[in-house]
């Protein structure tokens, strides 16, 4: 893996050199791990050219527009397969035989229940919380309930800990949900597929239990798949990072809900919708599209373009034919969904946008594809945390497996060198 060696050369000091290492896919690495011996480090704000670990699970190449999970592409993925078929190749790497799905769905199934006395910790939250505080709440409390899966060191346990976390996640964002809105809570039904069961758990109540959709079931399972992983994001380093402190796999999943939280990460949807909302009517378009171009103008055109896909998103594709897919059989006739599907088109054939791989990416679709189906704008970003717990616990399993080290950034220190103490009354 490290046949090759760089050659860094500090001035007044002997050359240094360091191992290139080679993944299977990607970019060599430079090894810098021995510059500590020579009393310097490397300075990489945001660590967009470091890697901080190694890892099997996720491919991304941005500027060919690729993404796999365990090799597998995206798209296939998307179109071929299901999300606890893609969960089981998460965590375990390789895509599941027909029995053993049987049985990891059986597991999933068997805990999707929550524990009852959960409905009083979720009574402390004000009815208009944001459904992000109170799941960062309901998921770093599950571990005051699962004493019994708790030792990190315990593959069983973390075996278990992964099933309750992927198996609860839908049952905590419908609880999340009708807790604003003032309906009953609705338990889940092992009888339904896993997306299937996450919307009869957010639209049935007790008194009026309607079959869901299939193809809304279908829609949501792919906005699952499509959002199940993308290598070492903000939230899924967080969760890394916390893992990395010996901290239990419910606290660390907190963290990585926390970190999703951030407009600038999966608030990108939620975002789309606000940006619909300032437009207005379609009448407006031209006039917003003219101040994303003006590069004096704050205004940003929200899903469009993507910090990491440099050329186009693949999962947008597949969004889009979902979207469609919706929007068709719902037949609605919506004023906001209207204008993003005008905004879409005017946007895609624009020189401006064209040059610079401005396309619509997965947020811009997810989000009106999730307002189709009813979902509110508040719930978006938690739905992206129920997708996402898959992939973060898979990468929080696979840290503790390779053996790992806790997280310790450095830093440039800019600040004063050492100055005494003055006291007060001598203080200028």
């Amino acid at each position: 893996m490290a046949d090759k060696k760089a050659q860094l050369i500090i001035e007044g000091a002997a050359p240094v050199e360091l191992p290139i290492l080679s993944g299977t896919m990607g970019p060599d690495v430079i090894d810098v791990r021995s510059l500590t011996n020579q009393g310097v480090f490397t300075f990489d704000p945001g660590f967009m050219s470091t890697a901080a670990c190694e890892s099997k699970i996720t491919f991304i190449d941005g500027d060919k527009g690729i993404l796999m999970h365990r090799g597998y592409p995206i798209e296939q993925l998307a179109e071929k397969s299901d999300y606890l078929e893609v969960c089981y190749a998460l965590l375990y790497g390789e895509l599941p035989t027909a029995e053993q799905k049987a049985t990891f769905t059986a597991q999933i199934t068997g805990h999707t229940m929550m524990h009852e006395q959960m409905k009083s910790f979720l009574n402390g939250f004000r009815r208009d919380a944001h459904p992000m505080a109170v799941m960062c709440g309901l998921v770093g409390a599950l571990s005051a309930f699962y004493h019994d899966s708790l030792d990190n060191n315990n593959p069983k346990h973390r075996e278990l800990s992964a099933i309750r976390l992927i198996a609860k996640m839908p049952t905590m964002a419908a609880m999340c949900y009708k807790y604003s809105i003032g309906q009953p809570i609705m338990y889940p039904r092992n009888n339904l597929g896993y997306a299937e069961n996450f919307l009869h758990m957010m639209f049935n109540t007790p008194s009026d239990v309607q079959p869901v959709n299939p193809v809304l079931a279908k829609a949501m399972d792919r906005i699952f798949i499509l959002h199940a992983d993308h290598e070492q994001n903000a939230s899924t380093s967080t969760v890394r990072l916390t893992g990395s402190t010996g901290a239990n796999p419910f606290a660390c999943i907190a963290a990585g809900i926390a970190a999703l939280w951030g407009p600038a990460h999966g608030g990108a949807n939620e975002a789309v919708l606000t940006m619909l909302d300032e437009i207005g009517s379609v009448e407006n378009i031209e006039k917003f599209i003219a101040k994303a171009k003006d590069k004096n103008d704050p205004f940003k055109l929200m899903g469009f373009g993507h910090r990491v896909y440099k050329n186009f998103d693949p999962r947008a594709k597949v969004m889009k034919q979902t979207c469609d897919e919706v929007l068709s059989e719902l037949g609605i006739n919506d004023p906001k969904l209207e204008l993003a599907m005008k905004l879409e088109e005017i946007a895609r054939n624009d020189p401006y946008f064209q040059e610079r791989n401005l396309y619509p990416n997965v947020d811009f679709y997810s989000g009106i594809i999730l307002k189709a189906i009813g979902i509110p704008t508040s719930m978006f970003t938690v739905i992206f945390a129920l997708a996402r717990t898959a992939g973060w616990i898979a990468q929080w399993k696979e840290m503790y497996a390779g053996g790992y080290k806790i997280g310790r950034p450095r830093q440039i220190y800019t600040g004063h060198t050492q100055r005494d103490y003055t006291p007060i009354n001598e203080r200028g």
